[in-house]
């Protein structure tokens, strides 16, 4: 089990203020209670939110520190789009979008960000009815969602107009590469996860289909 601590958290995210940390870890708290009834993340990895989602989503704070406009598709339980929302907060003017379609995790999204007054908006869509709702992010997120070939599919209208994707993957990545560039062009930079041994962030800059 990992501890909570305000380190733990700026080895993950870069600079992060003590209010900030304080408020993630009432988040937890407020996480693991909703969880019990609407099953937010798998039970396997509930008992380790701190580790397994939080500072796992945090880590995008430090791959991307100065973008303001964000957009996290199939949000769930919050991981990283609610993660990063409390992080967004240390920004002067940026916000992020939280676009989930099921009515009870949308529900939750919500609450949290009402109870922390959240830089953030949910947009209770599909991903597909979703793009025009969202105007010109600078970065895109998603986690545990799909394939990166479906990611791509979902947020081509925001990747081929200039934004980047920031999205979590697990030690298949490179086979999930190889398949997307059969229709996707793009720069690619890989960033190893500080969390998993076996994960990285794949940044996806200059999309465009070929």
């Amino acid at each position: 089990m990992s501890s909570f601590s305000w380190e733990s958290l700026q080895d993950a995210a870069g600079p992060v203020s003590r209010e900030t940390f304080d408020r993630l870890v009432a988040f937890e708290q407020m996480f693991q209670k909703w969880n019990r009834s609407i099953n937010l993340v798998a039970q396997s990895t509930s008992g380790d939110v701190w580790q397994r989602h939080i500072l796992d989503s945090a880590q995008l704070g430090r791959i991307e520190p100065t973008a303001t406009r964000w957009v996290d598709i199939g949000s769930g339980g919050g991981f990283p789009g609610l993660v990063m929302a409390f992080l967004l907060a240390e920004r002067d003017a940026a916000s992020i979008d939280l676009v989930e379609s099921n009515r009870k995790k949308a529900s939750f999204l919500q609450t949290v960000i009402g109870q922390f007054s959240l830089p953030a908006r949910v947009v209770a869509r599909r991903i597909e009815d979703s793009h025009a709702l969202v105007s010109t992010p600078q970065i895109v997120t998603a986690r545990a969602l799909a394939s990166l070939s479906t990611l791509l599919d979902l947020s081509a209208p925001w990747l081929t107009s200039g934004a980047r994707g920031l999205f979590h993957k697990g030690r298949d990545y490179r086979a999930e590469v190889q398949e997307s560039v059969h229709r996707w062009a793009f720069d690619l930079v890989e960033h190893p996860s500080v969390t998993d041994p076996h994960g990285v962030i794949l940044e996806l800059s200059d999309v465009r289909p070929v």
